[in-house]
């Protein structure tokens, strides 16, 4: 009897192990298939890794941060079930820089309130980001408790949310960091 449990319970752990890896979170899962996509988008070097779930639609995603050779701030959305960039941004410094400001109708604290009203919490963090389209947007990161953090996307020009993130978690660092 001692045999066999402790068969199934290797059975399981290897099963478990497996479903893991088929959903990328695996040495040579989804992360892999992620980079090699973005390394194919954008030349230069990374500066972070977050996984983070997609609350509305429920999918896992990694958000690749790279620096490029002039100095750009990209932002590479990658579903990890699938192993392909769905998404590109680009960070600028601030509401000033002219990407942002020539779109922009929503001030910062207005957009973080409508942001902090949908997720209470503190304003940890505040990026800016040009959409591939040229749209201006704010991303909010809001700190709920330990553990959770959602990452909450206003449109600059009419102050909706456009994407909602939980973050689970990041390796590296923000720039401003």
């Amino acid at each position: 009897m001692k045999h066999l449990i402790t068969a199934l319970t290797a059975l399981i752990l290897v099963l478990c192990s497996s479903a893991v890896m088929a959903r990328g979170h695996g040495h040579h899962g989804g992360l892999h298939a992620c980079l090699a996509a973005a390394s194919q988008i954008k030349d230069g070097y990374y500066a972070k890794v977050e996984y983070l779930t997609m609350t509305e639609q429920g999918v896992e995603t990694y958000e690749i941060e790279i620096h490029d050779k002039n100095g750009a701030e990209w932002e590479l959305m990658c579903d990890i079930e699938k192993g392909s960039i769905y998404e590109v941004e680009r960070e600028v410094e601030s509401a000033s820089d002219p990407l942002f400001s020539k779109n922009m109708k929503v001030d910062a604290d207005t957009a973080g309130k409508t942001a902090l009203g949908l997720y209470p919490g503190k304003i940890v963090h505040t990026e800016y980001e040009i959409e591939a389209n040229g749209d201006a947007s704010y991303e909010f990161d809001i700190f709920e408790k330990p553990g959770v953090t959602h990452k909450v996307e206003v449109d600059a020009a009419t102050g909706e949310i456009v994407e909602v993130n939980i973050e689970r978690w990041d390796i590296g660092r923000e720039t401003d960091e």
